[in-house]
């Protein structure tokens, strides 16, 4: 079963809570971030990253497709398949290498591109921008029910 919740992001400091939220309550798996272009899928990420504990510049992977992390012992990658031509790509560059490092957290900008080559995700956040581009209206999904209900709660909503 799908469990969703919307929230409106009325600023930067609304996205840094949520991604301070999600890194106490996720940090293995694979998370899918959808959105248009300047939604703030990669601000988002960045927040997450320093949430988690990452120290220094969180670059964007538009161009290499992926920028891995050790943050505290745990590995994370933050992939960007904007560029992505074909998912096969994902296959040429050994995306199976990463997939089968345990306990590690994935981060998937653009994932519609990424095909079957990615696995399913753990948690969706979708990100749309208002029409202003001062506001975001934020659906999280996840099939976690505890998860659900962890970041419903710390986010405060009903």
């Amino acid at each position: 079963m799908q469990y969703t919740f919307s929230l409106t992001l009325n600023s930067e400091d609304d996205t840094q809570k949520l991604a301070q939220v999600l890194a106490q309550h996720f940090n293995s798996g694979v998370v899918y971030l959808v959105g248009d272009l300047g939604a703030g899928k990669t601000t988002l990420s960045r927040y997450f990253l320093t949430a988690l504990g990452h120290q220094g510049a969180v670059k964007s992977p538009t161009y290499t497709l992926v920028e891995p992390y050790t943050i505290q012992g745990r590995d994370v990658f933050h992939f960007d398949l904007y560029r992505l031509h074909d998912p096969y790509e994902l296959e040429l560059m050994g995306i199976r290498d990463y997939l089968e490092i345990p306990n590690a957290l994935f981060l998937f900008e653009w994932p519609s591109k990424g095909g079957s080559e990615i696995p399913q995700a753990d948690l969706i956040i979708d990100i749309l921008k208002s029409d202003d581009d001062l506001q975001r209206q934020v659906s999280i999904s996840t099939e976690s029910a505890e998860l659900f209900n962890k970041l419903r709660e710390k986010m405060n909503v009903a």
